[in-house]
Protein backbone atom coordinates (compact mmCIF):
# COMPACT_ATOMS: atom_id res chain seq x y z
CA UNK A 1 0.00 0.00 0.00
CA UNK A 2 1.39 3.44 -0.93
CA UNK A 3 1.85 5.92 1.64
CA UNK A 4 -0.52 9.16 1.25
CA UNK A 5 -0.03 12.66 0.43
CA UNK A 6 -1.98 15.54 1.13
CA UNK A 7 -1.22 18.27 -1.81
CA UNK A 8 -1.96 21.15 -0.92
CA UNK A 9 -3.70 24.06 -2.51
CA UNK A 10 -1.12 26.70 -2.59
CA UNK A 11 0.77 27.48 -5.26
CA UNK A 12 3.83 29.52 -5.89
CA UNK A 13 3.91 30.50 -9.83
CA UNK A 14 6.14 32.93 -11.44
CA UNK A 15 5.98 36.89 -11.38
CA UNK A 16 7.18 38.79 -14.46
CA UNK A 17 6.94 41.96 -12.56
CA UNK A 18 9.58 41.35 -10.47
CA UNK A 19 12.63 42.97 -12.11
CA UNK A 20 16.29 43.47 -11.11
CA UNK A 21 18.24 46.71 -12.49
CA UNK A 22 21.25 44.46 -14.44
CA UNK A 23 24.43 46.09 -15.39
CA UNK A 24 24.20 46.52 -19.40
CA UNK A 25 27.71 46.40 -21.27
CA UNK A 26 27.02 47.33 -25.26
CA UNK A 27 30.34 46.97 -26.01
CA UNK A 28 33.23 49.15 -25.89
CA UNK A 29 32.73 50.92 -29.21
CA UNK A 30 29.40 51.60 -28.09
CA UNK A 31 30.14 52.19 -25.22
CA UNK A 32 32.25 55.53 -25.80
CA UNK A 33 29.99 56.50 -28.84
CA UNK A 34 27.33 56.86 -26.01
CA UNK A 35 29.59 58.44 -23.44
CA UNK A 36 30.59 60.82 -26.34
CA UNK A 37 27.02 62.13 -26.65
CA UNK A 38 26.82 62.23 -22.97
CA UNK A 39 29.50 64.66 -22.91
CA UNK A 40 28.02 67.07 -25.57
CA UNK A 41 25.23 67.90 -23.59
CA UNK A 42 24.58 70.72 -21.17
CA UNK A 43 24.34 70.41 -17.75
CA UNK A 44 20.16 71.79 -17.96
CA UNK A 45 19.95 68.54 -20.52
CA UNK A 46 21.57 66.33 -18.40
CA UNK A 47 19.22 66.59 -15.13
CA UNK A 48 16.20 66.88 -17.54
CA UNK A 49 16.67 63.29 -19.41
CA UNK A 50 18.32 61.76 -15.69
CA UNK A 51 14.94 63.44 -14.15
CA UNK A 52 12.85 61.77 -17.06
CA UNK A 53 14.45 58.48 -16.26
CA UNK A 54 13.79 58.57 -12.22
CA UNK A 55 10.41 59.13 -13.09
CA UNK A 56 10.25 56.32 -14.80
CA UNK A 57 12.04 54.02 -12.86
CA UNK A 58 13.03 54.95 -9.18
CA UNK A 59 9.70 53.85 -8.29
CA UNK A 60 10.68 50.40 -9.63
CA UNK A 61 13.72 49.47 -7.49
CA UNK A 62 14.95 50.74 -4.73
CA UNK A 63 17.85 53.29 -4.57
CA UNK A 64 18.37 53.22 -8.30
CA UNK A 65 20.24 56.26 -8.60
CA UNK A 66 23.27 54.06 -6.35
CA UNK A 67 22.82 51.46 -8.91
CA UNK A 68 23.42 54.33 -11.55
CA UNK A 69 26.86 54.94 -10.16
CA UNK A 70 27.77 51.88 -9.06
CA UNK A 71 27.59 51.10 -13.27
CA UNK A 72 28.57 53.95 -14.28
CA UNK A 73 31.78 52.99 -11.91
CA UNK A 74 32.16 49.80 -13.97
CA UNK A 75 33.31 51.91 -16.87
CA UNK A 76 35.52 54.09 -15.55
CA UNK A 77 38.60 52.90 -17.30
CA UNK A 78 36.71 53.86 -20.77
CA UNK A 79 35.81 56.90 -19.42
CA UNK A 80 39.58 57.83 -18.66
CA UNK A 81 40.91 56.27 -21.31
CA UNK A 82 38.77 58.53 -23.31
CA UNK A 83 41.10 61.30 -21.90
CA UNK A 84 37.91 62.35 -19.81
CA UNK A 85 38.63 63.19 -15.66
CA UNK A 86 36.04 60.62 -14.26
CA UNK A 87 36.74 62.80 -10.48
CA UNK A 88 35.74 65.26 -12.50
CA UNK A 89 31.92 64.30 -14.08
CA UNK A 90 28.97 65.49 -11.88
CA UNK A 91 26.92 62.92 -9.44
CA UNK A 92 24.77 63.67 -12.10
CA UNK A 93 26.67 62.55 -15.31
CA UNK A 94 27.96 59.90 -13.59
CA UNK A 95 23.97 58.42 -13.32
CA UNK A 96 22.87 59.25 -16.39
CA UNK A 97 25.82 57.28 -17.75
CA UNK A 98 25.30 54.53 -15.69
CA UNK A 99 21.45 54.43 -16.47
CA UNK A 100 22.69 53.59 -20.27
CA UNK A 101 24.53 50.53 -19.04
CA UNK A 102 21.33 49.58 -16.91
CA UNK A 103 18.54 47.36 -17.78
CA UNK A 104 15.82 45.47 -15.75
CA UNK A 105 15.82 42.16 -15.85
CA UNK A 106 12.69 39.87 -14.65
CA UNK A 107 14.11 37.30 -12.67
CA UNK A 108 11.31 34.94 -12.23
CA UNK A 109 9.57 35.31 -16.07
CA UNK A 110 10.21 31.53 -17.01
CA UNK A 111 10.11 29.60 -14.02
CA UNK A 112 9.81 30.03 -10.08
CA UNK A 113 10.35 26.14 -8.37
CA UNK A 114 12.93 23.63 -6.87
CA UNK A 115 11.81 24.78 -3.52
CA UNK A 116 13.71 24.30 -0.21
CA UNK A 117 12.69 24.96 3.36
CA UNK A 118 13.87 25.07 6.85
CA UNK A 119 12.52 26.69 10.12
CA UNK A 120 12.99 30.41 10.13
CA UNK A 121 15.46 32.06 12.76
CA UNK A 122 12.51 33.81 14.75
CA UNK A 123 10.42 31.76 16.34
CA UNK A 124 8.91 34.05 18.45
CA UNK A 125 5.05 35.62 18.87
CA UNK A 126 3.69 32.11 17.27
CA UNK A 127 0.72 30.08 18.75
CA UNK A 128 0.87 26.41 19.64
CA UNK A 129 1.52 23.99 16.91
CA UNK A 130 2.62 27.22 14.32
CA UNK A 131 5.87 26.79 12.86
CA UNK A 132 7.73 30.21 10.86
CA UNK A 133 9.80 29.38 7.60
CA UNK A 134 11.76 30.02 5.61
CA UNK A 135 11.67 28.60 1.81
CA UNK A 136 14.44 29.61 -1.24
CA UNK A 137 13.12 28.86 -4.94
CA UNK A 138 15.46 28.56 -7.81
CA UNK A 139 13.58 31.46 -9.74
CA UNK A 140 14.26 31.37 -13.41
CA UNK A 141 14.16 34.39 -16.22
CA UNK A 142 15.19 34.94 -19.78
CA UNK A 143 18.13 33.14 -21.46
CA UNK A 144 17.24 30.26 -18.23
CA UNK A 145 19.55 32.73 -15.75
CA UNK A 146 18.72 31.28 -12.26
CA UNK A 147 18.89 33.06 -9.01
CA UNK A 148 17.95 32.30 -5.42
CA UNK A 149 15.16 34.00 -3.79
CA UNK A 150 13.28 33.88 -0.45
CA UNK A 151 9.42 33.57 0.62
CA UNK A 152 8.74 33.58 4.94
CA UNK A 153 5.55 31.70 5.81
CA UNK A 154 4.05 30.04 8.94
CA UNK A 155 2.82 26.84 9.16
CA UNK A 156 -0.20 26.71 11.20
CA UNK A 157 -1.13 23.65 13.65
CA UNK A 158 -2.81 21.66 10.92
CA UNK A 159 -0.05 22.31 8.10
CA UNK A 160 -1.48 25.01 6.28
CA UNK A 161 1.25 27.45 5.10
CA UNK A 162 0.43 31.36 5.37
CA UNK A 163 2.44 33.21 3.04
CA UNK A 164 3.87 36.83 4.16
CA UNK A 165 3.68 39.74 2.23
CA UNK A 166 6.00 39.87 -0.61
CA UNK A 167 8.09 43.12 -1.09
CA UNK A 168 8.08 44.81 -4.78
CA UNK A 169 11.53 46.39 -4.64
CA UNK A 170 13.88 43.52 -5.06
CA UNK A 171 17.36 44.38 -3.74
CA UNK A 172 20.50 43.12 -5.51
CA UNK A 173 23.45 42.29 -2.62
CA UNK A 174 26.84 44.63 -2.60
CA UNK A 175 29.76 41.63 -3.73
CA UNK A 176 32.97 41.44 -2.32
CA UNK A 177 35.56 39.07 -3.88
CA UNK A 178 37.77 37.15 -2.14
CA UNK A 179 41.51 39.04 -2.07
CA UNK A 180 43.99 36.12 -1.51
CA UNK A 181 44.11 32.46 -2.60
CA UNK A 182 46.33 29.71 -1.62
CA UNK A 183 47.95 28.59 -4.86
CA UNK A 184 48.09 25.15 -3.73
CA UNK A 185 44.38 24.71 -2.96
CA UNK A 186 43.84 26.57 -5.82
CA UNK A 187 46.22 23.86 -8.27
CA UNK A 188 44.15 21.55 -6.85
CA UNK A 189 40.64 22.81 -7.80
CA UNK A 190 42.34 23.58 -11.72
CA UNK A 191 42.61 19.64 -11.24
CA UNK A 192 39.57 19.13 -10.46
CA UNK A 193 37.66 20.50 -13.22
CA UNK A 194 40.04 18.94 -15.06
CA UNK A 195 41.53 22.14 -16.44
CA UNK A 196 44.88 21.29 -18.08
CA UNK A 197 47.99 21.46 -16.51
CA UNK A 198 50.10 22.22 -19.85
CA UNK A 199 47.86 25.68 -19.82
CA UNK A 200 48.04 26.56 -16.59
CA UNK A 201 51.40 25.63 -14.71
CA UNK A 202 53.08 28.54 -16.79
CA UNK A 203 50.68 30.89 -14.89
CA UNK A 204 50.91 29.78 -11.21
CA UNK A 205 54.31 29.13 -11.31
CA UNK A 206 54.89 32.38 -11.14
CA UNK A 207 52.41 33.46 -8.66
CA UNK A 208 53.39 33.34 -4.69
CA UNK A 209 52.06 30.55 -2.54
CA UNK A 210 49.12 33.69 -0.95
CA UNK A 211 48.83 35.27 -4.08
CA UNK A 212 46.22 37.99 -5.00
CA UNK A 213 43.26 38.21 -7.07
CA UNK A 214 44.08 40.82 -9.27
CA UNK A 215 47.54 39.46 -9.81
CA UNK A 216 45.89 36.07 -10.96
CA UNK A 217 43.67 37.90 -13.69
CA UNK A 218 46.33 40.14 -15.18
CA UNK A 219 48.97 37.33 -15.51
CA UNK A 220 45.46 35.85 -17.19
CA UNK A 221 44.69 38.33 -19.51
CA UNK A 222 48.54 39.25 -20.13
CA UNK A 223 48.13 36.16 -22.05
CA UNK A 224 44.91 36.42 -23.46
CA UNK A 225 45.79 39.67 -24.93
CA UNK A 226 48.00 37.24 -27.25
CA UNK A 227 45.40 36.89 -30.11
CA UNK A 228 47.61 33.91 -31.04
CA UNK A 229 46.51 31.14 -28.61
CA UNK A 230 44.27 28.00 -29.31
CA UNK A 231 40.53 27.97 -28.24
CA UNK A 232 41.42 25.11 -25.78
CA UNK A 233 44.12 27.54 -24.23
CA UNK A 234 41.94 30.20 -24.22
CA UNK A 235 38.95 28.24 -22.79
CA UNK A 236 41.10 26.70 -19.76
CA UNK A 237 42.63 30.03 -18.82
CA UNK A 238 39.27 31.63 -18.74
CA UNK A 239 38.01 29.34 -16.73
CA UNK A 240 41.16 29.98 -14.30
CA UNK A 241 39.88 33.32 -13.72
CA UNK A 242 36.09 31.81 -13.36
CA UNK A 243 37.38 29.69 -10.42
CA UNK A 244 38.55 32.88 -8.48
CA UNK A 245 35.65 35.34 -9.00
CA UNK A 246 33.92 31.92 -7.35
CA UNK A 247 34.95 33.47 -3.71
CA UNK A 248 32.88 36.26 -2.53
CA UNK A 249 31.07 37.43 -0.03
CA UNK A 250 27.46 39.03 -0.47
CA UNK A 251 25.94 41.53 1.72
CA UNK A 252 22.06 42.74 1.92
CA UNK A 253 20.83 46.25 3.18
CA UNK A 254 19.44 45.88 6.71
CA UNK A 255 15.94 48.03 4.90
CA UNK A 256 15.10 45.03 2.42
CA UNK A 257 12.87 42.43 3.36
CA UNK A 258 14.01 38.54 2.65
CA UNK A 259 11.42 38.63 -0.39
CA UNK A 260 13.21 41.50 -1.61
CA UNK A 261 16.95 39.64 -1.22
CA UNK A 262 17.95 37.95 -4.86
CA UNK A 263 21.38 35.79 -4.71
CA UNK A 264 21.89 36.40 -8.33
CA UNK A 265 24.86 34.69 -10.39
CA UNK A 266 27.73 36.85 -9.38
CA UNK A 267 30.85 35.71 -10.78
CA UNK A 268 31.23 34.01 -14.71
CA UNK A 269 31.70 29.89 -12.98
CA UNK A 270 27.63 30.65 -12.56
CA UNK A 271 27.03 33.05 -15.11
CA UNK A 272 24.13 30.90 -16.65
CA UNK A 273 22.57 30.48 -13.43
CA UNK A 274 22.95 29.37 -9.76
CA UNK A 275 21.14 26.22 -9.55
CA UNK A 276 18.76 23.68 -7.03
CA UNK A 277 19.70 25.31 -3.88
CA UNK A 278 19.26 22.92 -0.87
CA UNK A 279 18.98 24.91 2.91
CA UNK A 280 19.77 23.37 6.03
CA UNK A 281 20.39 24.92 9.39
CA UNK A 282 23.50 23.42 10.79
CA UNK A 283 24.40 22.43 14.69
CA UNK A 284 27.76 22.75 15.07
CA UNK A 285 29.58 20.96 18.92
CA UNK A 286 28.37 24.06 20.88
CA UNK A 287 25.06 24.08 19.51
CA UNK A 288 25.94 27.17 17.34
CA UNK A 289 23.78 27.45 13.87
CA UNK A 290 24.44 28.29 10.78
CA UNK A 291 22.84 28.20 7.59
CA UNK A 292 24.10 26.22 4.59
CA UNK A 293 23.43 25.57 1.48
CA UNK A 294 24.86 23.39 -1.75
CA UNK A 295 24.11 24.90 -5.36
CA UNK A 296 25.57 24.22 -8.64
CA UNK A 297 27.08 26.63 -10.84
CA UNK A 298 26.78 26.56 -14.19
CA UNK A 299 28.51 28.84 -16.48
CA UNK A 300 27.15 27.26 -20.32
CA UNK A 301 30.21 25.18 -20.08
CA UNK A 302 30.92 23.92 -16.45
CA UNK A 303 29.89 22.93 -13.19
CA UNK A 304 30.71 23.85 -10.38
CA UNK A 305 29.49 22.80 -6.71
CA UNK A 306 29.01 25.42 -4.66
CA UNK A 307 28.86 26.48 -0.90
CA UNK A 308 27.19 29.46 0.91
CA UNK A 309 26.48 30.00 4.29
CA UNK A 310 24.98 32.94 6.43
CA UNK A 311 24.05 33.75 10.39
CA UNK A 312 21.52 35.95 9.44
CA UNK A 313 20.30 36.25 5.78
CA UNK A 314 22.02 39.51 5.17
CA UNK A 315 25.83 38.59 5.32
CA UNK A 316 26.47 35.45 2.80
CA UNK A 317 29.87 33.99 2.00
CA UNK A 318 30.41 31.84 -1.28
CA UNK A 319 32.66 29.58 -2.09
CA UNK A 320 33.88 26.38 -4.29
CA UNK A 321 33.90 22.75 -3.42
CA UNK A 322 36.76 20.58 -3.23
CA UNK A 323 37.80 17.37 -3.63
CA UNK A 324 37.04 13.98 -5.52
CA UNK A 325 33.47 14.35 -4.22
CA UNK A 326 32.82 18.00 -5.30
CA UNK A 327 31.71 16.91 -8.80
CA UNK A 328 28.40 16.79 -10.53
CA UNK A 329 24.99 17.98 -8.60
CA UNK A 330 22.99 16.87 -5.96
CA UNK A 331 25.19 17.58 -2.48
CA UNK A 332 23.49 18.28 0.51
CA UNK A 333 24.90 18.62 3.70
CA UNK A 334 23.94 16.53 7.08
CA UNK A 335 21.99 19.05 9.96
CA UNK A 336 25.02 18.05 11.95
CA UNK A 337 28.43 15.91 12.47
CA UNK A 338 28.64 12.46 12.53
CA UNK A 339 31.29 10.97 14.97
CA UNK A 340 32.85 14.35 14.67
CA UNK A 341 32.51 14.81 11.29
CA UNK A 342 30.87 16.69 8.68
CA UNK A 343 28.62 14.35 5.97
CA UNK A 344 27.42 15.17 2.70
CA UNK A 345 25.43 13.32 0.37
CA UNK A 346 26.00 13.36 -3.58
CA UNK A 347 25.57 12.10 -7.06
CA UNK A 348 29.54 12.02 -8.07
CA UNK A 349 28.17 9.88 -11.10
CA UNK A 350 25.31 11.23 -12.25
CA UNK A 351 23.13 7.91 -11.39
CA UNK A 352 24.01 7.02 -7.83
CA UNK A 353 23.53 8.05 -4.15
CA UNK A 354 26.90 8.63 -2.29
CA UNK A 355 28.05 9.61 1.21
CA UNK A 356 31.12 11.33 1.97
CA UNK A 357 32.45 12.62 5.42
CA UNK A 358 35.21 15.96 5.79
CA UNK A 359 36.96 17.81 8.66
CA UNK A 360 36.00 20.81 6.77
CA UNK A 361 32.72 22.39 5.20
CA UNK A 362 34.68 23.09 1.92
CA UNK A 363 36.67 19.89 0.93
CA UNK A 364 35.20 16.30 0.24
CA UNK A 365 37.18 13.19 -0.60
CA UNK A 366 36.16 9.51 -0.94
CA UNK A 367 32.27 9.20 -1.74
CA UNK A 368 31.08 5.91 -0.95
CA UNK A 369 28.14 4.38 -2.67
CA UNK A 370 25.29 4.14 -0.88
CA UNK A 371 22.25 3.82 -2.83
CA UNK A 372 21.56 2.36 -7.03
CA UNK A 373 18.73 2.84 -8.56
CA UNK A 374 16.60 -0.33 -7.80
CA UNK A 375 13.15 -0.11 -8.82
CA UNK A 376 11.82 0.43 -12.39
CA UNK A 377 10.85 4.12 -11.67
CA UNK A 378 14.33 5.18 -10.77
CA UNK A 379 16.29 2.89 -13.54
CA UNK A 380 17.70 6.24 -15.25
CA UNK A 381 19.26 7.36 -11.97
CA UNK A 382 18.76 8.68 -9.02
CA UNK A 383 19.95 11.30 -6.76
CA UNK A 384 18.86 13.55 -3.27
CA UNK A 385 16.08 15.90 -2.67
CA UNK A 386 17.71 17.78 0.13
CA UNK A 387 19.58 17.54 3.31
CA UNK A 388 18.66 14.39 5.33
CA UNK A 389 16.17 15.03 8.36
CA UNK A 390 16.71 13.33 11.88
CA UNK A 391 14.24 11.60 13.29
CA UNK A 392 14.36 9.01 16.17
CA UNK A 393 13.99 6.02 14.00
CA UNK A 394 17.07 7.23 11.77
CA UNK A 395 17.68 9.78 8.90
CA UNK A 396 14.83 10.22 6.49
CA UNK A 397 16.15 10.74 3.01
CA UNK A 398 13.81 12.46 0.13
CA UNK A 399 15.51 11.08 -3.14
CA UNK A 400 14.37 11.47 -6.72
CA UNK A 401 14.69 8.90 -9.40
CA UNK A 402 13.97 9.14 -13.33
CA UNK A 403 12.34 6.72 -15.21
CA UNK A 404 10.77 6.39 -18.60
CA UNK A 405 9.94 9.06 -20.73
CA UNK A 406 12.11 10.90 -18.36
CA UNK A 407 9.84 11.08 -15.61
CA UNK A 408 10.83 12.57 -12.04
CA UNK A 409 9.25 10.67 -9.13
CA UNK A 410 9.84 11.07 -5.63
CA UNK A 411 10.98 8.15 -3.12
CA UNK A 412 12.07 7.85 0.44
CA UNK A 413 14.81 5.93 2.46
CA UNK A 414 15.73 5.49 5.93
CA UNK A 415 19.37 5.41 6.81
CA UNK A 416 20.87 4.26 10.51
CA UNK A 417 21.64 7.64 12.59
CA UNK A 418 25.29 6.03 13.53
CA UNK A 419 26.21 5.03 10.11
CA UNK A 420 24.22 6.04 7.12
CA UNK A 421 25.81 4.00 4.76
CA UNK A 422 23.20 1.84 6.18
CA UNK A 423 19.86 1.52 4.45
CA UNK A 424 17.49 0.52 7.19
CA UNK A 425 14.49 0.87 4.27
CA UNK A 426 13.40 2.19 0.90
CA UNK A 427 9.69 2.72 -0.43
CA UNK A 428 9.29 0.76 -3.35
CA UNK A 429 6.72 3.11 -5.19
CA UNK A 430 7.06 6.57 -5.03
CA UNK A 431 6.13 8.81 -2.21
CA UNK A 432 5.29 11.74 -5.26
CA UNK A 433 4.76 11.32 -8.98
CA UNK A 434 3.69 14.21 -11.14
CA UNK A 435 -0.29 13.78 -11.60
CA UNK A 436 -2.27 15.08 -14.68
CA UNK A 437 -2.69 18.66 -13.65
CA UNK A 438 1.19 18.69 -12.48
CA UNK A 439 2.56 16.98 -15.97
CA UNK A 440 2.89 20.58 -18.56
CA UNK A 441 5.30 23.02 -17.58
CA UNK A 442 8.80 24.21 -18.72
CA UNK A 443 10.50 20.80 -18.38
CA UNK A 444 7.16 18.20 -18.33
CA UNK A 445 6.49 15.13 -15.80
CA UNK A 446 8.64 16.50 -13.18
CA UNK A 447 8.36 16.73 -9.26
CA UNK A 448 11.23 17.36 -7.75
CA UNK A 449 12.44 19.22 -4.30
CA UNK A 450 15.21 20.72 -2.63
CA UNK A 451 14.84 20.11 1.26
CA UNK A 452 11.81 19.16 3.41
CA UNK A 453 11.43 19.86 7.42
CA UNK A 454 9.13 17.80 10.09
CA UNK A 455 6.13 19.68 11.73
CA UNK A 456 3.62 18.13 13.70
CA UNK A 457 4.64 14.84 13.51
CA UNK A 458 4.67 15.73 9.61
CA UNK A 459 6.57 15.64 6.48
CA UNK A 460 6.68 19.17 4.95
CA UNK A 461 7.80 18.13 1.41
CA UNK A 462 7.74 21.36 -1.13
CA UNK A 463 8.06 20.40 -4.77
CA UNK A 464 8.33 21.65 -8.03
CA UNK A 465 5.97 21.21 -10.73
CA UNK A 466 7.28 20.62 -13.99
CA UNK A 467 10.22 23.03 -13.55
CA UNK A 468 7.87 25.51 -13.78
CA UNK A 469 5.65 26.00 -10.61
CA UNK A 470 6.02 24.88 -6.85
CA UNK A 471 3.89 23.82 -4.11
CA UNK A 472 3.96 21.97 -1.19
CA UNK A 473 2.57 18.55 0.28
CA UNK A 474 1.79 16.52 3.38
CA UNK A 475 2.71 13.33 5.03
CA UNK A 476 2.19 11.59 8.13
CA UNK A 477 5.19 10.86 9.93
CA UNK A 478 4.22 7.60 11.43
CA UNK A 479 2.47 6.38 8.63
CA UNK A 480 5.98 6.51 6.47
CA UNK A 481 8.49 5.40 8.80
CA UNK A 482 6.11 2.02 9.46
CA UNK A 483 6.04 1.75 5.67
CA UNK A 484 10.18 2.37 5.36
CA UNK A 485 10.75 -0.17 8.67
CA UNK A 486 8.42 -2.53 7.14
Amino acid sequence: MRVSVSRKSVRFVPDSSRVIARYFMNGDDRTRNMITRVMAMNDIQVSFVLEQTLRDFASRHRNITRVFLRHCANIQHIIEGMELDYQSLSEERKMLIGSYCTMEYSIESAAFFNPSIIEDLDQSYLENGEKRVLMSFRATGEGHISSIVFRRGVLDKNNNLSIMKVGRNIDTAEVVHKKLYNKSRFVKKLGEMNIPAKYSAAIMQDLPEMFEYYALKVAVGRVLNNGDISADRRMALEEMTWLADSFYDVKFHHDSDITERVIFPASEAESRGIEDARFVRFTDDNKKETIYATYTAYNGHTILPKLLSTEDFYNFRVMPLHGAGALNKNLALFPEKIKGKYAMLARIDGVNNYLMYSSRTTVWNKPVIIQEPRFPWEFTQMGNCGSPLRTEEGWLVITHGVGPMRRYCLGVSLFDLEDPTKEIGRLKEPLLSPKEDERDGYVPNVVYSCGSIIHNKSLILPYAVSDYSSTYGVVDMEELLEALIR
